[in-house]
């Protein structure tokens, strides 16, 4: 079955890390963390609506400047996620230019932005009319793991450590939809923007006699009710899940938390800086070797591995942090199978 979204890291395993996530037949995506974003093109970019920041050390925090830049002059709101600090440090980013003719803009961006603590979550806006200034004091509200859930896809966190906080994040998809089109077919219908609105009523869990109007192939347009078309037209699966840890210390604390976040995931995107033979350098600079990231895979128990961030000191090794991170990967999934 063809997911609704299909994640790719921005840069190669060397270069900044940033995981852009585009939702397949729809005009949005959402990006974990903001590294250099130069290689992603102005469209994709713009395609965003929710940007996850795992923490604010510059290689996972200057594509900030270049998210901003273009979206500047649009009708927008954009959303931000980091970890604790993060509105001071966003801050800090809009006080270093001038927004003196802002006012000439037509259109109005705002950035609600949200940090992230271990039991709530601290959330301000800055409106472009207002040249960026916060909106007020910040709101302040519980949280435990969810910070975006909409009917089709949910997007949590879990803190971590790095000696600084840092955050992994999670998207999950409720369920996913297949469209069978040789139904379509059969019952005269043709893709279109109709499906997505179908699609919808289905994550919303709208009542089975829910009218939902389709088109025809010959241009005209019939109804259906929600369940009649939800048996004949559509195959309905489990969603995937999608999980994203970069730049965490090697604790009890932090490989708990971790396996708990990320177990069972479809895919994981984790950081595997060093070689275990320089376990010593990464336990110093609070990075996993790429046999922890393959351990912590395995126990898991994640589907796919993608192991990124290496530290450029192996430059032109990548196929060694590599071979680590998946073999390591392998025998931590032997070790904890079921006899």
């Amino acid at each position: 079955m063809r997911p609704s979204f299909v994640p790719r890291l921005v840069n190669g395993p060397f270069d900044d890390p940033a995981l852009f996530i585009p939702f397949l037949f729809q005009h949005r995506a959402v990006i974990f963390d903001l590294g250099d974003l130069a290689a992603l093109s102005s469209r994709d970019v713009l395609k965003t609506t929710h940007v996850f920041v795992t923490h604010t050390h510059m290689d996972h925090f200057v594509g900030f400047d270049r998210l901003l830049r273009l979206f500047l002059g649009r009708e927008q709101t954009l959303s931000l996620y980091g970890p604790e600090g993060f509105l001071k440090n966003v801050e800090g980013k809009l006080a270093g230019y001038s927004w003196d003719l802002v006012h000439n803009y037509d259109t109005r961006l705002t950035l609600k932005v949200t940090e992230v603590h271990p039991e709530q979550l601290l959330q301000r806006s800055y409106r472009c009319e207002r040249s960026f200034a916060p909106d007020g004091s910040h709101l302040v509200e519980p949280w435990q793991s969810d910070l975006v859930k909409e009917p089709a896809m949910t997007v949590s966190a879990v803190v971590l450590d790095h000696s600084t906080a840092c955050l992994g994040f999670k998207i999950s998809e409720s369920f996913h939809v297949n469209i069978r089109a040789e139904r379509l077919s059969a019952n005269g219908l043709r893709p279109g923007p109709w499906l997505q609105h179908f699609k919808e009523a289905l994550y919303r869990r709208k009542p089975a006699e829910t009218s939902i109007e389709a088109e025809k192939i010959d241009g005209g347009r019939t109804r259906f009710r929600l369940g009649d078309l939800q048996d004949d037209v559509a195959v309905i699966t489990a969603g995937q899940t999608v999980c994203y840890i970069t730049d965490v210390s090697f604790t009890a604390s932090n490989v708990a938390s971790i396996i708990a976040f990320a177990s069972g995931a479809d895919h994981l995107f984790i950081e595997a800086a060093f070689l275990e033979a320089d376990r010593q350098i990464a336990k110093a600079k609070n990075h996993l070797t790429a046999r922890q990231a393959g351990e912590i895979a395995g126990m898991s128990k994640v589907k796919l591995l993608t192991a990124f961030h290496f530290s450029p000191r192996y430059q032109g090794q990548a196929h060694l942090l590599e071979a680590e991170a998946q073999n390591a990967y392998r025998e931590a999934l032997r070790a904890n199978r079921p006899d």
